[in-house]
């Protein structure tokens, strides 16, 4: 240390017994950065997100981020997996781990449930359509299961449950806008398995070994799959020529 082999934030320790906290401190002995064992152990938080909230790493307008709803100790080195937009709530996983990332974040592996309210009351019609998908710009959205959970009566707006296995930016809130009833309210309840109902707005867990092992050991989430049209049946001719010359007898 008295050679200057140790640097702390940048600066070389010279003085035995100097203290640094490698959960928050630069560390590095010899040129190679020193990681804490917390920082290398795969860790994964379970949020359920305010309104008002990004869910990103970073905001150059220096908005809220999810990660604040941490401790500073907690939120280091943890990312968000997949948005909520900033005015929607719900349940949102904060890892450090890119492959249970990557595996929530692939289209059609991991169902994500929604609640939504609406304005106004859209017909049987209207909520079908956007059963089977609807064309959002240049692409289109999957199939959705799409129920009515609940109608208010003092404004006559509709709650539905939302299941998505594919989803695209902001798809619920353009969805409903495309049939002429804006979203209201919107949150997430439900990512694949985990349901977290006693985990109060702003309120954070850590996922159990459990949890997490299920996301890898669950088969892939059901996709609607269009009907195969019915072939048409070949006729036999010959049969039908032997008919023929029988009634004609």
């Amino acid at each position: 240390m008295v050679r200057g082999e140790v640097t702390v934030n940048g600066k070389r320790v010279t003085e035995p017994g100097s203290k640094a906290d490698p959960e928050h401190d630069h560390i590095k002995v010899r040129g190679k950065l020193i990681t804490s064992l917390r920082a290398q152990e795969k860790r994964y938080i379970l949020i359920n997100k305010l309104r008002g909230y990004l869910s990103s790493a970073s905001d150059p307008k220096n908005r809220p981020l999810v990660a604040h709803l941490l401790p500073p100790s907690a939120r280091r080195g943890l990312h968000p997996v997949g948005r909520l937009d900033f005015n929607t709530e719900g349940l949102i996983i904060l890892t450090n781990d890119g492959e249970l990332t990557n595996l929530l974040t692939t289209g059609g592996r991991v169902e994500k449930v929604y609640h939504v309210k609406v304005k106004g009351a859209p017909g049987d019609a209207q909520i079908e359509r956007l059963r089977r998908g609807i064309a959002i710009g240049r692409s289109r959205t999957a199939p959705a299961e799409i129920r009515l959970i609940d109608r208010t009566r003092e404004a006559g707006n509709n709650w539905y449950e939302v299941t998505l296995r594919e989803g695209k930016n902001q798809q619920i809130r353009r969805m409903f806008d495309s049939i002429g009833h804006s979203v209201v309210k919107l949150r997430r309840v439900r990512i694949g398995h985990i349901a977290d109902a006693g985990l109060a707005p702003g309120q954070h867990r850590e996922l159990t070994s459990s949890e997490v092992k299920r996301f890898f050991q669950a088969p892939p989430a059901r996709t609607h799959r269009k009907p195969k049209e019915a072939k048409p049946r070949r006729t036999n001719t010959k049969r039908l020529r032997d008919i023929s010359s029988k009634r004609a007898r």
